[in-house]
């Protein structure tokens, strides 16, 4: 309810904003100083935003291959570590265990991965990619690269780096905070 109340509160802001502004187009930034409220939330409102705009893109481009958003961080990280145990997977992608295993068998009905029992650990699975799923490689990395071009196509090399960097530092303050576990 109270994350309702304030996604309600911030789209009312906006539209009002918005209309006093004489309904010209404003920018993201202009949106979070339209209240004090948002100085502190303006990284979260950002962050969010390119997370959904990500999300929809990627939904997009997947579509043809009968592959959600959700999974394709699985098939990303199973073509640099093809048959990684089912938990270490979930582990890497800060994915409860529950998510995972509905990621897992949705690639699995559509071929795409198979699970075989860890011959070292008997309860646990290591997961694989099929034929028809190493056959995915090539188009989901250009997806990935294609959805990065549009993101920094505005910054030179520095700007690029400083952003990577500000972006691992942020990853290592919330991995302090969050586990997963």
């Amino acid at each position: 309810m109270y994350k309702r109340l304030i996604w309600l509160r911030m789209h009312l802001v906006l539209w009002t904003t918005w209309r006093i502004m004489g309904m010209k187009k404003i920018t993201l930034y202009e949106r979070s100083q339209a209240n004090d409220v948002y100085d502190k939330e303006i990284i979260g409102m950002f962050v969010s935003y390119l997370y959904r705009y990500g999300q929809i893109y990627l939904g997009k481009k997947l579509e043809p291959y009968g592959i959600g958003s959700g999974q394709f961080p699985f098939l990303m990280r199973l073509f640099h570590e093809d048959g990684i145990n089912q938990r270490n997977l979930s582990n890497y992608l800060q994915m409860d265990k529950a998510t995972a295993t509905r990621a897992i068998k949705k690639l699995g009905d559509e071929g795409y991965i198979f699970r075989q029992k860890d011959k070292e650990d008997k309860r646990s699975y290591r997961i694989f990619l099929s034929e028809k799923g190493k056959r995915l490689e090539p188009y989901m990395k250009k997806i990935a690269s294609e959805w990065n071009d549009i993101l920094l196509s505005s910054f030179d090399d520095k700007q690029k780096k400083e952003i990577m960097n500000s972006l691992e530092i942020m990853f290592e303050n919330v991995s302090k905070h969050n586990s997963v576990e």
